[in-house]
């Protein structure tokens, strides 16, 4: 098992504990252990010293003993006792938004719910409502969570499936028949969720790259297997198709089953113009028509030996794959006006960042060697405030303390800087969590909405932009507050938020926790066309989930941005100036 397996052990026997009832010092132990465990930097070999466990902190000798069990055999009786204590299905019912272990112990205990197919029965039939501590409106909330899990069945965000994606290509990729390989479909066009994923692999032996592939160590089940094409589903659920191809047709594919469908519609009509026909194999003259030959006779056809070929057969710039919506790219290659979009390399840093102070798993130290191995030349730390009790928010007395600490530290380092800032909740009139005397200490302030998400869109946007008219707010975070697949953005007017927000100099957050990916890819060219600024932030609640600023770059490619338009692309110096510019505004 890995580190992350073992945490997600303990995670779920302090679930399953609290499912029972059981002491909530008990319970807090195992969720506390989960966390350290997690953040630990040693290795699994490390496991059998009993004093190297005794030193992780919250882990003591019963916790040690069953890690230790579960990385010797890779299973604990005392996790599958307590699972056969329940429905195995009942644990479903925590990917229903709304639900926590109280509200689903009670679910259980008093209507015997053990399923959401139970769940859904007994909000129709108005049981659920009866209950104490629920009522009719949790239960049209539950009823709309169930629907929106199954609109959302057999989709995936990005993120999710990334590291299998990634794998799966990396090994098709080394195998030693395979001259290209690439991930097709809407993950190659960076799309915030995808439903499945396309390989394309250009072989001369397309035996041996199938075979590898339906029998990889990721896959859960083979539903075809042909010598050009074959079909499985990872362990994630996901399905994979593999599409094998020669070298010659490698581009042609490529480009095909990259899409979407109106890119390629458009791609065709492109070639018919000229007398071609295109399809996901070649690029060829259009048959001739007995009647009128002449008509039909097209220009040669120049050779293809990749995609930037490929578009400029057709007279187009390359269109990079993130912007192959049929949105505007067309007129944009023909007319040489295509952006040159950003890229990972050039980001400088980041903001909006937890430590242990509220609710992360890392300290101040490791988020900041963390960002310092990316490469980063600043990290914005950002804690929950005091309004957000479930995350631990920071009073006034433990933000203070934590700025010190930060500037503390800053006097040590050498070429890299630690921004000390607050995550401030904006308040249900759009006042902000903390004064102004207290913000004005800060190097920099990230406004975003934690609760009351069902005001009326006039509300919430007359909400919103009274936050950021506030000069101490540097960045209006996730700003529609949505969680992929889970939860719906709450109603607001972005265009008139979007218009504040160039009137104050608010930067606009692209929030790149795979979960959030907000603001919205389709909302970018908008927000650059008022000379509104992006900042990339990953939400970072651990250090690792740093590296999510990698999906944060996806979509602002998707959103036509450049380097120019996103602000943690400046350099240590550009960035401290316009920190302070700001607040002048």
């Amino acid at each position: 098992m890995t580190k992350s397996q073992i945490a997600q052990v303990l995670e779920e026997i302090g679930t399953l504990l609290e499912l029972k009832g059981e002491n909530p010092f008990k319970i807090r132990a195992y969720a506390n252990a989960a966390r350290s465990f997690e953040a630990w930097g040693g290795s699994l070999s490390d496991l059998q010293d009993e004093e190297t466990l005794a030193k992780i902190p919250g882990i003591g000798k019963a916790i040690a003993a069953k890690i230790k069990e579960l990385a010797a055999t890779g299973s604990l009786k005392y996790v599958e006792d307590l699972r056969a204590e329940f429905p195995a299905a009942i644990l479903e019912l925590f990917s229903i938004q709304g639900l926590g272990a109280k509200k689903i112990k009670a679910l259980h205990d008093q209507l015997h719910v053990s399923s959401v197919a139970e769940l859904l029965k007994a909000c129709e039939s108005g049981r659920v409502a009866k209950l104490p501590g629920f009522g009719e409106t949790t239960q049209e909330k539950l009823c709309k969570a169930i629907a929106d899990r199954v609109k959302h069945s057999g989709s995936f965000q990005f993120g999710q499936i990334a590291s299998e994606a990634e794998s799966l290509r990396d090994a098709l990729a080394a195998h030693p028949d395979a001259l290209q390989v690439c991930i097709a479909g809407s993950y190659r066009r960076r799309k915030e969720t995808v439903r499945d994923l396309d390989f394309i692999a250009a072989t001369k032996k397309p035996e041996p790259i199938t075979q590898m592939f339906v029998e990889h160590p990721l896959v859960e089940s083979v539903i075809a297997q042909g010598p050009t094409k074959s079909s499985m589903r990872l362990r994630s659920g996901i399905q994979c198709d593999l599409r094998v191809v020669s070298a010659e047709e490698y581009p042609f594919a490529l480009n095909y089953f990259t899409g979407n469908k109106e890119h390629n519609i458009e791609m065709r009509n492109r070639a018919l113009k000229r007398g071609w026909t295109l399809n996901e194999y070649r690029l060829a003259p259009l048959p001739a028509d007995p009647k009128t030959p002449k008509k039909r006779s097209a220009t040669k056809i120049p050779k293809v030996h990749d995609e930037a070929e490929l578009y400029r057969a057709l007279d187009l710039d390359f269109i990079p794959p993130e912007l192959r919506e049929n949105c505007g790219e067309f007129e944009a290659a023909e007319n040489h006006s295509l952006p040159h979009l950003i890229e990972a390399e050039n980001l400088r840093g980041t903001f909006h960042c937890h430590t242990t102070a509220s609710d992360g798993h890392n300290s101040l130290e490791e988020m900041m060697r963390a960002a310092q191995a990316l490469g980063l030349e600043y990290l914005g730390i950002a804690e929950h405030s005091r309004s957000s009790i479930q995350a631990h928010g920071l009073d006034k007395a433990k933000l203070r303390a934590q700025v010190a600490a930060i500037r503390k530290l800053n006097q040590k380092l050498d070429g890299f800087r630690l921004f000390a800032g607050i995550e401030c909740d904006i308040l249900r009139d759009g006042s902000l969590d903390f004064d102004d005397d207290v913000l004005s200490e800060l190097d920099f302030v990230v406004a975003s909405i934690h609760s009351v998400f069902n005001l009326s869109e006039a509300d919430m946007t007359r909400r919103i932009i009274r936050a950021i008219g506030n000069p101490f707010v540097t960045i209006l975070a996730h700003p529609t507050g949505r969680l992929l697949l889970k939860r719906e953005p709450y109603v607001v007017d972005l265009p008139a938020v979007l218009d504040a927000a160039a009137e104050t100099g608010t930067w606009i957050e692209l929030n790149a926790a795979p979960k959030r990916l907000d603001l919205n890819w389709r909302w970018w060219p908008r927000a650059k066309e008022k000379g509104v600024k992006c900042v990339i932030n990953p939400d970072a609640h651990r250090a690792e989930r740093l590296q999510d600023l990698w999906f944060g770059v996806g979509i602002a490619r998707k959103g036509w941005l450049t380097k120019d338009d996103v602000m943690n692309c400046l350099p240590l110096g550009k960035i401290e100036a316009e920190l302070k510019r700001k607040r002048e505004r």
